[in-house]
C-alpha cells in the first residue's frame, strides 16, 4: 500500500515545533517506520513518532503531537530556528 498526505505548517509551538495542519487521523494508515518519509522545504525525516520517542538530541522527528496534528521537531532545540521554516511552508508525508 502506498499513500500521500499533503499539508502546510499551520503554527509554531511554544518550544519551536512546527505544527502542521495534517491531522493524526489522516495518518492512521501510514506505517510508523522508515518507509514513511516526511518532507518540508529541503528537509526530510523518516518515520512517525510518539511523544515518548526517546530519540537523541538534535534529531529531526515527525511527531504525532498532543495537539492532534503532525509536528516537526528537533529533539532538544527549536525546529523553527534550526530549519528556518515558517508558517505556510508545504509538508508532504509519503509511504
Amino acid at each position: 500500500m502506498s499513500g500521500r498526505v499533503e499539508g502546510n505548517i499551520a503554527s509554531i509551538s511554544d518550544d519551536g515545533n512546527l505544527v502542521t495542519d495534517i491531522s493524526v487521523e489522516k495518518l492512521a494508515d501510514a506505517p510508523r517506520g522508515e518507509e514513511t518519509v516526511i518532507s518540508c522545504d529541503t528537509h526530510q525525516t523518516m518515520g512517525l513518532f510518539a511523544l515518548d520517542h526517546g530519540q537523541p538530541e538534535m534529531t529531526l522527528l515527525a511527531i504525532l503531537g498532543e495537539s492532534g496534528f503532525l509536528e516537526l521537531a528537533i529533539v532538544g532545540d527549536s525546529a523553527k530556528i534550526m530549519l528556518g521554516v515558517g508558517v505556510g511552508e508545504a509538508v508532504t508525508v509519503k509511504w
